[in-house]
């Protein structure tokens, strides 16, 4: 078993889910626990545990009993935790960074809920949540959107009058910032360079997608804007659409703009192209092979507007070291990736099909491409990877270095 020592645990609370891990130990690579509580508030809920403790259970439960039942069954690492590391979608441009949350803090972060009114209230309960269960132990919130804090002006401004951005924050703000965060780390250790010298295209696909561009080691575009909904094709969300689309339908069916924002969020995507089918990729390629046309339909869109925006990302960059696929799909399906780039037609872009079915050699790449250790010597041809996403790790380093922080920093006042 794991030493306990110096455990960070980790929370990421969705409106009927809650993910849970806990490193024992600041170099921890894998948490030693992880936990996953599903449809939650409904009578098939369900919490399943992992790793160094082993329990599941199903019946009627909210997101306080089942954060309750963790706390219970893994309360020898519960007890000796120092920090806990919350997932908080929206930060808005107040919370450039992962902060210490105190009253003040919290505060802040309730005024930034209209910004993202279908995730930060649901983090935000999660954080409430530790605080009554575990009051003695300190929270960090980790932001998705922080890492995007280094977009310019031209980048995150949208064509619409100014006062909207001044008087109601309405900009790009971008998400799966940690996720971009880590990935960004990944590659550059892969290819035996500083992040600082690379240039990089990342493609975030799962049920939500994003694209980015990043640029010596920092976020330059990315693909989605005020909320979640921006950009890529996703499982159930639209990505761009003309906004005088929500006006014709809306006419037409004497729509709300609350009940259009919820088709688009939760009605469209790789669900409304195929015709209610289905949102998930697996299934729609197995349909796809067996002759339907509404899978296909949803797929070439999907692989159609990712490669488009790739290309759009890629005038922020002077050259493309890598391009980086990740996320469910991302990092799982050989088709989409092959498909996406074949939009590009060209050589400089090409994809191993044997390394792309085998998702890569032992690095992850599935291209031929060689890549350079000099920063002097630009490659010619971009490396393509596949790597896996670690957003809770990121989570739980920033809890430690944060109350390590906050910590040394109460020891010097003393």
């Amino acid at each position: 078993m794991s030493n306990p020592s110096q455990s960070v645990m980790v929370v990421n609370c969705g409106s009927s889910s809650i993910k849970l891990a806990l490193y024992s130990s600041e170099d921890s690579v894998t948490p030693c626990i992880t936990a996953l509580g599903q449809r939650l508030g409904s009578d098939s809920a369900s919490l399943s545990i992992k790793g160094d403790v082993q329990f599941s259970s199903q019946g009627n439960l909210s997101h306080q009993e089942a954060l309750s039942l963790f706390i219970e069954q893994c309360a020898t690492f519960i007890n000796n935790v120092v920090g806990i590391g919350h997932r908080v979608v929206h930060g808005g441009e107040t919370f450039s960074e992962s902060i210490l949350l105190d009253t003040q803090t919290y505060d802040t972060l309730k005024t930034l809920n209209e910004l993202a009114p279908l995730h930060n209230p649901i983090n935000l309960m999660g954080i409430k949540l530790c605080e009554e269960l575990l009051p003695n132990i300190p929270n960090v919130a980790v932001f998705d959107t922080a890492f995007h804090q280094t977009l310019a002006p031209e980048v995150y401004l949208y064509a619409v009058p100014y006062q909207w951005y001044t008087d109601y924050g309405v900009r790009r703000y971008g998400f799966h910032g940690t996720s971009f965060r880590y990935l960004t780390d990944a590659a550059a250790e892969r290819l035996q360079r500083p992040k600082q010298d690379l240039n990089i295209l990342i493609a975030h696909l799962g049920n939500g997608c994003s694209a980015c561009a990043i640029r010596q080691g920092i976020s330059v575009d990315t693909t989605m804007g005020l909320t979640p909904l921006e950009g890529l094709v996703m499982g159930t969300r639209s990505g761009d659409i003309g906004a005088g689309v929500l006006g014709h339908v809306a006419a037409i069916n004497d729509h709300s703009i609350t009940e259009m924002l919820a088709t688009l969020n939760k009605e469209s995507g790789l669900l409304g192209l195929s015709s209610g089918f289905s949102n998930d990729m697996r299934t729609l390629l197995q349909a796809e092979s067996e002759g339907d046309i509404s899978a296909a339909r949803a797929i070439d869109v999907f692989c159609f507007r990712a490669a488009r925006h790739l290309a759009a990302l890629s005038v922020n960059l002077p050259s493309i070291d890598a391009i980086v696929f990740s996320g469910g799909i991302g990092e799982h399906s050989a088709q989409v990736r092959q498909r996406i780039m074949r939009h590009w037609q060209s050589a400089l872009v090409t994809i191993d099909d044997e390394l792309n079915e085998q998702h890569g050699n032992e690095i992850g790449q599935i291209s031929r491409n060689e890549p350079t250790n000099s920063s002097n010597d630009q490659p010619k041809l971009p490396v393509i990877l596949v790597i896996a996403t670690d957003e809770e790790k990121m989570i739980a380093a920033d809890t430690y270095q944060i109350i390590s922080s906050s910590f040394s920093n109460h020891k010097a006042r003393s």
